[in-house]
């Protein structure tokens, strides 16, 4: 899924609305919103200036049924990037729940891929900011109700999504009162929490959907997060939800036979990294302990490769447990 920690200090970046224009479909539109290049985290943290701004195309989609306003569901594509069969299908289901959806591609928009940036500084915290951009723009949009906008992504955008909720990503990159009303993260690749604090996360709820064979992301790993965040006295919003039989990437189709990819970047035997508004630190034995690259770089080394594989059960399955969260969470 990654080579996220090279990108420990990395690039974000937040924008407004541009314009948009009707594409043939009655219940899409074509819109544009601008972003900013942080060079890395420690200027993002710091708010310092930006480069130019960068340019995200993206599509608004409406369910069928009419009505004054929409709750909606940005949706964080893949290493990969964006696909109809993957993020476009299961944007389409949530459509048919009710909710409007915006979709995009965040590595096309910079000329790019997922592959080619995933060794760089601005690998992940690049969706981390378009993802804000979105919201910005969302927020803006009259036939979106703005107090009810949720964020899902796949893996890559998985920990994107679990990375906008922290509340130090969120009043960095956007200062003003907009806020994701939930977040929903598909087999996260497991490399980063928030360190225990009661305000460590921004305040809405998060559902982690797990598969028992994700050998990425190894439930066990969450679940001693959220023990040592009880333990601290600080919760973590986080609800998780198991499926057995799930491989990562249990949404993409052409994935047809599950199988181990052993040239793939996996942080399965790393310790979480935990942010906040110090520095960051490594959750070991339950405690956090000093940041060490050294040792980041030798969990790395030490065990590459992971499993993918289709499951179109589980994909039905995750989708209604998605749907069934976010009616929940979004309900007026």
């Amino acid at each position: 899924m990654h080579r996220i920690l090279c990108g420990v200090v990395a690039a974000f970046a937040y924008g407004t609305a541009a314009g948009h224009c009707r594409t043939p479909q009655t219940d899409a539109t074509t819109i544009t919103f601008q972003s900013v290049t942080y060079s890395d985290m420690r200027q993002l943290l710091a708010r310092d200036a930006t480069t130019g701004p960068v340019t995200i195309k993206a599509t608004l989609a409406l369910p069928e049924q009419v009505k004054d306003q929409y709750p909606a569901v940005i949706v964080v594509h893949t290493l990969a990037g964006y696909r109809d069969a993957n993020e476009g299908y299961i944007a389409t289901e949530l459509r048919k729940a009710g909710f409007a959806t915006l979709t995009y591609d965040s590595f096309a928009a910079r000329g790019t891929t997922g592959t080619a940036l995933q060794g760089s500084p601005g690998y992940l915290p690049i969706g981390v900011a378009d993802a804000y951009a979105a919201l910005r723009f969302l927020s803006s949009e009259s036939r979106i109700d703005a107090r009810h906008i949720a964020i899902i992504g796949f893996s890559y955008g998985a920990e994107v999504a679990h990375l906008a909720a922290m509340e130090t990503l969120r009043s960095a990159l956007n200062p003003g009162p907009e806020r994701f009303a939930a977040h929903v993260a598909f087999y996260p690749g497991g490399t980063f929490a928030a360190i225990a604090d009661p305000a460590a996360y921004a305040g809405s709820p998060i559902l982690m959907l797990l598969g028992d064979k994700d050998d990425n992301f190894p439930v066990t790993k969450i679940d001693g997060y959220l023990a040592y965040a009880r333990a601290a006295g600080a919760p973590a919003p986080i609800q998780t939800v198991v499926y057995r039989g799930a491989y990562h990437a249990w949404t993409v189709p052409d994935l047809t036979t599950a199988r181990f990819y052993p040239d793939l970047v996996s942080t399965k035997k790393c310790p979480l990294l935990l942010l906040g508004p110090k520095r960051p630190a490594l959750l070991i034995d339950g405690e956090p302990k000093p940041f060490d690259p050294a040792a980041i770089g030798a969990c790395l080394a030490a065990a590459p490769g992971y499993s993918m594989g289709f499951d179109a059960a589980v994909r039905a399955q995750s989708i209604a447990d998605t749907a069934s969260f976010l009616q929940r969470s979004l309900r007026p």
